[in-house]
């Protein structure tokens, strides 16, 4: 049965219409919670924060030297300024100088400190020189004041972010620059979207647990890992379910436990039309099945639809190795960061050209595994890893990126403009 927002039955869909059906199907976030600063990092801010102070709060100093007026004020750029300045006072950051300073006076000046009332310019501690003392006191010299501009290493009160001012809007994936503005602004807590809970299983009578004895005719667990990697990285809970044998029941009893406990299920393996292939059956009878068959290489079949009451979605990724990550990157990433509450997000892609020739066909996107570097004049060029099999993990190690080559295209050329998705722990 069709996913009636979808209407999509079993005919083969572009990438594009599949993931429009697929973000068509996200609801609002999971709920919300109030984190203090130090467990933000990785979290998708679900409110808006506006700046309740100016950053910097005062106009300071970006230099360690000296601050003054500037003779003739803000306009006097054309008047000489003179070479001897008397000292009459410091300002440090923390402890700055609280009268006015005179006209024709300086104080010295560390870096952030406030610039004291009075004084407009700052030069550096590389461009004085020792005076001699005279009655009123200690002295400078500026060397090479010809040199100096009003106004000039001076940070203006607020010019980072204005009192008042939208400094992070809700739906921000919170990184370590993030949580150093926040902490600038004075914010100690913040409401974030609550973390997802992913299940994961794999499928399969030959899929074999990492430190098991491996059968004559198995195989080594390696998609569930690599979800695992996935999924941390996009900061879920991961509720880990093992491997499932292929039998009927007990994968439909899986799959309706699933959905009772998490926001979104994953499996590997059993999708296609073989014989013993069991989650679109199972799915069928605890949920719904929206679609299988996508125009895409690696990737096909790639099962979505909806579990239980709850309407979890679903995922029944291919048995492959590398055709797990890539849909997962293409299709999985999309709706996990938009049920996060990233609206906004869009993969990067940049623009290569192709070192060699890259084989392709038309009226399917095909994803190769690729490596790609910058030349001395700033151009990308990018290279496939070799074989494309999607069963050659370790094609998936090599590269730095996939490069994306459209269904209208019958290949690249050497030379050739071609799209890629660089992997972003790697660049």
């Amino acid at each position: 049965m069709s996913l009636s927002c979808f209407d999509l039955g079993e005919r083969m869909l572009s990438v594009d219409e599949a993931l429009a059906a697929i973000l068509g199907f996200a609801s609002a976030p999971p709920g919300h919670a109030t984190l203090p600063l130090a467990a933000l990092v990785g979290r998708v801010l679900s409110e808006d924060i506006a700046s309740p102070i100016d950053v910097p709060q005062n106009t300071n100093a970006a230099m360690d030297g000296i601050a003054l007026a500037w003779p003739g004020g803000q306009g006097g750029d054309s008047q000489a300024l003179p070479e001897s300045w008397e000292l009459v006072g410091e300002s440090l950051a923390g402890h700055g100088y609280r009268g006015e300073v005179p006209k024709h006076a300086a104080v010295t000046i560390t870096t952030g400190a406030p610039l004291p009332r009075g004084t407009d310019t700052v030069i550096m501690s590389e461009q004085l020189e020792d005076a001699a003392p005279d009655a009123a006191g200690a002295r400078v010299t500026v060397t090479r004041p010809e040199t100096v501009r009003v106004g000039q290493h001076v940070r203006q009160a607020g010019e980072d972010v204005p009192r008042g001012a939208l400094a992070l809007t809700a739906g921000t994936r919170l990184a370590a620059e993030h949580l150093g503005l926040l902490a600038s602004l004075g914010v100690e807590r913040a409401r974030v979207s609550r973390r997802l809970k992913v299940a994961i299983f794999s499928t399969g009578d030959e899929v074999t647990a990492p430190g098991e004895a491996l059968p004559m005719d198995g195989i080594f667990d390696a998609n569930r890992f690599s979800l695992h990697g996935l999924l941390a990285a996009l900061g879920v809970e991961v509720i880990d379910l093992g491997i499932l044998a292929d039998a009927s029941q007990a994968m439909v009893a899986a799959l309706r436990d699933a959905a009772g406990s998490a926001d979104m299920v994953i499996t590997s393996g059993g999708v296609s039309v073989g014989q013993a292939d069991w989650i679109k059956p199972a799915l069928a009878e605890t949920g719904e099945l929206g679609f299988w068959r996508i125009a895409m290489r690696p990737g096909r079949p790639l099962a979505f639809g909806r579990l239980g009451h709850e309407r979890v979605p679903f995922f029944g990724l291919p048995g492959n190795p590398v055709a797990v990550m890539v849909t997962f990157l293409q299709f999985v990433q999309p709706l996990i960061r938009r049920l996060q509450g990233e609206h906004a997000w869009q993969p990067v892609r940049l623009t290569a050209r192709a070192e060699a020739p890259l084989q392709s066909r038309c009226g399917r996107v095909d994803f190769l595994r690729g490596v790609y570097h910058a030349d001395e004049t700033g151009q990308l060029w990018v290279r496939s890893t070799g074989r494309q099999g999607s069963g050659i993990l370790s094609s998936m190690v090599a590269a730095n990126c996939l490069i994306e080559i459209a269904a209208s295209s019958a290949g690249i050329e050497a030379g050739e403009a071609v799209t890629l998705q660089p992997f972003m722990h790697r660049s």
